[in-house]
């Protein structure tokens, strides 16, 4: 009887234990598979990105650095700017330009040269006085230059050289063209205008030197010539005797 209890109670001491066991193998599997899960499942959320940036690939071109900050020198460093093709191509295209516009002004600087060496030197000793001497003394300046507001050689303007001219033969005009036009003795019409008279308008002045032709001062460009009448562009003008 004794035997038969103590099998009874080993028995039950068995399917207890196997109980107990059976109980704590699962709650350590949840808890291991609610320990997996909880390490995969995030709460954080990222906004979606569906474009590029406008500015990715934007070049940064100025840096705030510390005036103070120490680079070892490359701070000082003074890099030389890369200029574009057309850049290039338009500072050759200008330079020619410059160069052509120097040398067609030495030319024609070297032209004047040359015109005024070629003229005859007219003594006035020898001049009478008359009207066709100052045509012929004025004609000798051919190729002098123009200078706005001037009078003399070195450079005058229409009224200036006019001016100059007549002071050679004593007599003494006003330095404005259309001041000019009121001096003298009107003459009626071209037909009847001498060398030496004046020709001139509010804008203009020359000398009359015969044949439909005068000697002025023109232009910066130009300088002093001997032109047709044309010159005054059919503007009207007075013919004005002093000799």
């Amino acid at each position: 009887m004794m035997n038969v209890k103590q099998i009874l109670s080993t028995s039950v001491a068995v399917v207890a234990a196997a109980t107990l066991f059976a109980g704590v193998v699962p709650a350590a599997n949840a808890a291991d598979t609610a320990s997996t899960t909880t390490a995969v499942v995030s709460s954080r959320s990222f906004p979606k990105a569906s474009a590029a940036k406008a500015n990715l690939l934007a070049e940064s071109t100025s840096t705030s650095v510390d005036e103070n900050s120490d680079w070892g020198g490359i701070e000082t460093l003074n890099v030389p700017q890369t200029k574009s093709q057309s850049e290039k191509d338009a500072e050759a295209a200008q330079k020619a330009a410059d160069e052509a516009a120097k040398a067609q002004t030495q030319e024609y600087a070297a032209s004047r040269s040359e015109q005024r060496t070629a003229i005859p030197q007219i003594d006035l000793g020898s001049m009478t006085g008359s009207s066709a001497d100052l045509a012929r003394y004025a004609s000798q300046f051919t190729g002098y230059p123009y200078v706005a507001g001037g009078n003399t050689p070195a450079g005058w303007d229409c009224s200036g050289f006019v001016q100059y001219v007549y002071a050679q033969f004593g007599i003494s005009l006003p330095h404005s063209s259309g001041a000019q036009a009121a001096m003298g003795t009107p003459v009626a019409s071209l037909a009847e205008a001498q060398p030496g008279d004046i020709l001139a308008n509010g804008t203009h002045a020359a000398i009359y030197i015969g044949n439909g032709m005068v000697v002025n001062a023109m232009n910066p460009v130009q300088g002093t010539q001997i032109v047709d009448v044309s010159v005054f562009g059919g503007a009207g003008y007075a013919i004005r005797r002093l000799l």
